[in-house]
């Protein structure tokens, strides 16, 4: 058996990078069905092993997970946004972070929030009207950002403050598409990008300080009378993630440092991938009338008109499955990187230390091996009789382990919400003729505006 895995020939200094920034998904797909389980190639200067087979992806994530680290490449580009938040810390940091974090993700806690967030669902719904196009995506995004920030801060934004986020967004985005030449453009440069990235960094700093500093104004022990979901309480008092990191911060436990690296952390990932998922998941049930009417038919069923409420939720069957299948279609995190700490032996090879490790969800989810007729959209493939035999991480849009997302639970039930509260009022529909097409960087995008026709449910 041949040493090193087979995989693409690139070219001098770049290697396959151009291939995969010209489109990540096409060539995800393309070197997988060529080259099978283990696939090598170098993404510019990064000595690059693609895993897609499941069972290497649990021994990366699950039964061999201390032997690997979030990788260096990611520290570099990602560091000066995220810092050591949860998403990026690593030994005895994260482990502190997650462990200080963790009341607040707990499900007790996360059950008492249905009621804010289908609140926010009904509000938003008030400025909609029959016949009305959307965009989608801003829509979910616009309500995800209300959602994470009432739960994880305690604390209400204006219509103002969420546009100030959202207009953010976009460069902060753009420096992380798979440009070779962006990645090997050093921060000073003064380019248009390298300033439009820092502006935005700099805006969305100086909004979490703001929070914070309004959370210390209302004497943050005391849950703000805004806030609908601080009826999860401690013996200490809330326990909303900025409480629970103030009082840290109080104790000696926290520095500002650890407090902006959070808190950051936690408005951008903890917003973004829900709000993509049912993009999808709306752009998906369009398509698929017969979908979207045994939906509605399960919601007429259970619900009857009425709010959905946490009790609702596990009746909310087909609900689920519906944003399952649109994870594994469109993963919003395409694709993982881990980096071995030693050398490694992964699907019969050697895989050095200090290489990059891909998991990519956007091959694994669509493989012919794991899934029957994968490119369809079969929301029942998720019912308990087609999934016994499937393996474990055939599918893992949460990623796995110890460091598998810790707000799973959250975005879970605000997804079941608002799907539910949303299509007992409306159909969506996807106004072009075309399908999308995807956009690669931190979280996978449409490129295009998604626009949805609104039709009122008689």
């Amino acid at each position: 058996m041949s040493s090193t895995p087979p995989g693409p020939k690139g070219l001098p200094l770049f290697g396959a990078s151009r291939q995969y920034a010209r489109d990540p998904f096409t060539f995800l797909t393309a070197v997988a069905d060529a080259y099978g389980d283990v696939v090598h190639f170098d993404l510019g200067p990064l000595d690059t092993y693609m895993l897609t087979n499941p069972a290497d992806v649990e021994t990366v994530l699950v039964s061999e997970a201390s032997k690997f680290r979030k990788p260096q490449f990611q520290d570099r580009a990602i560091g000066d946004l995220l810092g050591d938040g949860l998403l990026m810390s690593e030994g005895a940091t994260w482990k502190k972070q997650r462990r200080l974090a963790q009341p607040a993700f707990d499900v007790r806690r996360i059950s008492t929030m249905a009621g804010m967030m289908t609140d926010r669902t009904a509000s938003m719904l008030s400025s909609w009207g029959d016949g009305d196009v959307v965009d989608v995506q801003l829509e979910m995004a616009r309500l995800t950002v209300e959602i994470i920030v009432d739960a994880m801060f305690g604390t209400d934004l204006d219509e103002g403050r969420v546009r100030r986020v959202q207009e953010n967004l976009e460069p902060l985005g753009a420096r992380f598409e798979p440009d070779p030449l962006r990645f090997l453009t050093p921060d000073w440069v003064p380019t248009r990008e390298n300033r439009q990235y820092k502006e935005a960094l700099s805006e969305l700093e100086s909004l979490v300080w703001d929070i914070v500093e309004e959370r210390r104004g209302t004497e943050y022990g005391e849950t703000p009378a805004s806030s609908v979901s601080g009826g999860a309480t401690g013996e200490e008092g809330p326990m909303d993630l900025l409480s629970i990191l103030l009082r840290a911060y109080d104790e000696g436990e926290q520095t500002e440092k650890n407090l902006r690296d959070e808190l950051m952390t936690m408005l951008l990932a903890g917003h973004d991938t829900t709000a993509l998922t049912l993009t999808y998941a709306w752009y998906l049930l369009s398509q698929h009338p017969e979908a979207e009417a045994k939906l509605h038919r399960e919601l007429d069923e259970v619900l009857g008109g009425r709010t959905p409420t946490f009790e609702d939720v596990r009746k909310l069957e087909y609900t689920e499955r519906v944003l399952n299948e649109a994870m594994r279609l469109y993963p919003p995190v395409y694709v993982m990187f881990r980096e071995p700490k030693v050398d490694v032996r992964l699907g019969g090879y050697r895989v050095p230390a200090g290489s990059a490790i891909m998991l990519p969800q956007w091959v694994v989810h669509r493989s012919e091996r794991w899934w029957d007729d994968p490119l369809s959209f079969d929301p029942d493939r998720w019912a308990p009789e087609r999934t016994g035999d499937r393996p474990r991480f055939a599918y893992f849009p949460f990623g796995g382990g110890p460091r598998h997302c810790i707000g799973k639970h959250l975005s879970l039930l605000e997804g079941r919400l608002i799907l539910g509260t949303v299509a007992q009022r409306y159909e969506l529909d996807y106004v072009r003729d075309e399908p999308f097409s995807l956009r690669g960087s931190l979280t996978m995008h449409p490129e295009e505006p998604m626009g949805m026709r609104l039709r009122a449910r008689d």
